[in-house]
């Protein structure tokens, strides 16, 4: 097993990654003090692993309360939130009890989202079971819930007590699930971390066995970018937004079709090329970037474009962007591991790129 430390000042965490970590909870929770409960959200794509992590939270002294929600985008809504809510008060949660997110990364936005809402805030740890929740989505404290005008519109900083990252929980995912996951591993290797892209490149047949000891090294890996990335800089002000690379018309594409489409990863891969050849038309990288991030996809597994909504319904998605201020803001690259974050961008320019990748309008 490997330990990444997030290394916020004053709210440090460690994340546990590994084969077996769930049953090791007891080991990788920091002291919980006067905790006594733990309130579980799951859902039912997980309800197998349940049994393993109440063992082992019991073994910690800590009895558990299982909390059933929607499986994915579903689970992120007011309606689910406010029953959580009213669950926690109707079984006198109090402050000092732990919210346990296991599940993907919707269960884990959820949940911390109602952690630090409760009384003002209870202590949460995440379990995450997929691979885009593992590298991503269950470190650095973005909790949130979506509404129908936008995605995450509705939520807080607020950081775990742990992480645990049980790579077994990997080998069963359905395929479709792990590349969704691969389309955030591609994120960081094109924008953040060229040697993982030699490495993906030269050979991503080890990825894609989910060969567990390599899903060990690159979940580490990439834990270890955004821990770096998220100590200096918490609240999305600067060095943060570069883990948004993807994301802008990856999020549009998601809100655009009910989050009932394409999975968050696989929208980011489109929105990766987009911005590869947004990068390539405002002159900021050189021709082949683009061409180089379709080939990185294609070889995980992640189609590189499909339908797309009409240009005007995507413009309109893209003002309801955190990173709105003024105008669309995007991360782009000069080349691989050379992100930027780029202002003034005008409707000509996206409605070019957004027509020259096939949308209507």
């Amino acid at each position: 097993m490997e330990r990444v430390t997030v290394p916020i000042p004053g709210r440090s965490y460690e994340v546990t990654v590994g084969s077996g970590v769930i049953g090791e909870a007891a080991d990788a929770l920091p002291d919980l003090g006067q905790a006594a409960r733990a309130f579980v959200v799951f859902d039912r794509a997980v309800a197998g692993l349940l049994p393993a992590l109440q063992e082992a939270l019991a073994s910690a002294g800590l009895h558990t309360y299982p909390l059933a929600v929607p499986s994915g985008e579903a689970a992120k809504s007011m309606d689910v939130y406010g029953t959580l809510l009213h669950q926690l008060a109707t079984q006198e949660a109090h402050r000092d009890d732990l919210v346990v997110a296991l599940g993907g990364g919707s269960v884990g936005d959820l949940a911390g989202f109602v952690a630090s809402t409760y009384m003002r805030g209870m202590r949460f740890a995440q379990v995450p079971t997929t691979l885009i929740a593992q590298v991503d989505a269950a470190v650095g404290g973005k909790t949130a819930v979506n509404l129908p005008e936008g995605k995450n519109l509705v939520g807080t900083f607020y950081q775990p007590i742990a992480v645990l990252c049980d790579v077994a929980t990997l080998g069963t995912l359905p395929d479709r699930d792990y590349r969704s996951g691969l389309g955030e591993v591609a994120k960081y290797a094109m924008a953040m971390d060229v040697e993982l892209l030699a490495q993906l490149e030269a050979d991503p047949r080890p990825v894609l066995a989910r060969d567990p000891n390599t899903l060990t090294a690159l979940v580490s890996r990439c834990v270890g970018i955004k821990a770096r990335t998220v100590a200096a800089d918490e609240r999305d002000a600067g060095e943060r937004l570069f883990l948004n690379y993807g994301h802008t018309l990856g999020h549009a594409l998601e809100r655009l079709e009910s989050f009932e489409g394409r999975s968050h990863g696989e929208a980011v891969a489109i929105g990766m090329v987009f911005a590869a050849k947004f990068a390539e038309h405002r002159g900021l990288a050189r021709a082949g970037l683009a061409t180089r991030t379709v080939r990185l996809l294609s070889s995980l597994g992640l189609e590189a474009d499909g339908p797309s909504p009409p240009v005007r319904d995507i413009l309109a998605a893209f003002r309801m962007d955190k990173k709105f201020r003024g105008g669309v803001r995007f991360v782009l690259l000069e080349d691989v591991g050379r992100p930027r974050v780029v202002e003034g961008v005008t409707v000509e320019e996206l409605t070019a790129v957004l027509r020259e990748m096939g949308a209507s309008g």
